[in-house]
């Protein structure tokens, strides 16, 4: 039976990855995937962590299995990180996960198993993973228009008359921060109007978190899960400490779920236990005890919070940079909307065609959507990177 299955295409990031990995042309660029690197190109291990990882691996008293809902340390650290004090424990539980995409598949598969007739509602543009891990759980997506005409903001009106078509306990996915493809975000106000239109509406709100700390800062990044908390709103957050941490390989999230009241509580949580209990069992402790421990210490969380102000402050930099150089190679200020956005990612505004001229003619590597990771550029690379750009456009 197995000789009739056929080969699956490659992952559109992913497999772009492997694509660059075998490429030998030495000046080669690689802006697909989504990770962190310094000047030099390399995605480091933060101080912070290393120092954490060494005195948890001189201390960890056992293998055993954690519970279920994971390290209780971390998950506690966690929820205060992104929500402070607006969420109360008793109308909350925060469990961990594998990654942010971890959160993610336990969230669509609580969801397919209490509300199976919903619907998740994807920002168009999203991260190319959102809809396959809503169809790998049974839940079917539709999309909401998010940008304007000219993808320089986010059109409010477009992205609510779309959702007035979504039914009552339907799911709608928000990036938190640093939207992923388009690094364009809601504003405090578009939060706010938000709040109310789920409220009105009885729709679910899910929000991405993948990204807390690489926008404006951790607190700024957090305005929009801690609005939600503040209004007493039922809604679901996946974080991830992949960017953050810096710590990608170690899979490290956490799924979040806010209720009306503390009486669904307890319900809630035996649910999810069972849609993490079939799926992954319980969760990997590594990476967990070193968050927990760096978010626990005051020296390490202040070292790891000036690490993180690096990497966030590197990534504005090449925003400015690249505008700078694109301005330089084709005379207008064409990309200076590169500089208001926020995060690892913008889109170039290129085609496919031109996405396929800068790898097979420059070596530079992009997903075809035109999506480019700007925390992979480098300012001694980017003359190249803007004259190969202008020379496709």
């Amino acid at each position: 039976m197995l000789e009739k299955i056929s080969v699956a295409p490659p992952d559109p990031i992913l497999g772009l990855t492997d694509a660059f990995r075998k490429d030998t042309r030495p000046e080669k660029i690689n802006l697909g995937v989504g990770i962190y690197q310094d000047e030099t190109g390399r995605t480091p291990v933060l101080a912070s962590v290393k120092r954490a990882e060494h005195l948890a691996w001189q201390e960890e008293p056992t293998k055993e299995y954690l519970g279920i809902g994971g390290d209780p340390l971390f998950t506690e650290r966690i929820r205060d990180l992104v929500f402070g004090e607006t969420l109360p424990a008793n109308r909350s539980v925060t469990m961990q996960a594998p990654g942010g995409t971890g959160a993610l598949r336990i969230a669509a598969d609580f969801l397919h198993q209490q509300f199976p007739q919903a619907t998740a509602w994807l920002s168009q543009p999203t991260w190319a993973n959102h809809p396959a891990i809503f169809a790998a759980a049974g839940v079917p997506s539709r999309d909401y228009g998010y940008l304007t005409a000219d993808s320089r903001a986010v059109d409010l009106n477009k992205m609510m008359d779309n959702l007035r078509e979504a039914r009552e306990g339907d799911v709608v996915l928000l990036h938190g921060c640093c939207h992923n493809p388009s690094g364009v975000d809601l504003t405090g106000d578009q939060w706010h109007t938000l709040a109310d239109f789920f409220r009105k509406h009885r729709l679910l709100p899910l929000i991405d978190l993948a990204y807390q700390g690489f926008g404006d800062g951790l607190e700024p990044d957090a305005i929009g899960a801690r609005h939600f908390a503040q209004q007493g709103l039922e809604f679901f957050t996946a974080a991830s400490c992949s960017k953050n941490f810096g710590i990608y390989r170690e899979r490290v999230g956490a799924l979040t779920i806010a209720t009306e009241s503390a009486s669904s509580i307890e319900a809630v949580t035996s649910q999810v236990k069972v849609a993490v209990r079939c799926n992954f069992s319980n969760p990997p402790a590594h990476g967990a005890a070193v968050v927990a421990r760096v978010l626990g210490d005051s020296l390490l969380r202040q070292l790891w919070t000036q690490e993180l102000d690096t990497m966030r402050g590197r990534i504005r930099d090449m925003r400015d940079l690249f505008a700078a150089e694109m301005q330089l190679a084709i005379g207008t200020n064409r990309f200076d909307f590169i500089r208001q956005q926020r995060g690892m990612f913008s889109f170039a505004g290129l085609t496919p065609a031109q996405v396929d001229r800068l790898r097979d003619e420059h070596a530079i590597y992009m997903v075809r959507s035109g999506r480019m990771n700007v925390a992979g550029m480098c300012a001694a690379t980017l003359p190249r990177l803007a004259q190969a750009i202008a020379s496709v456009l």
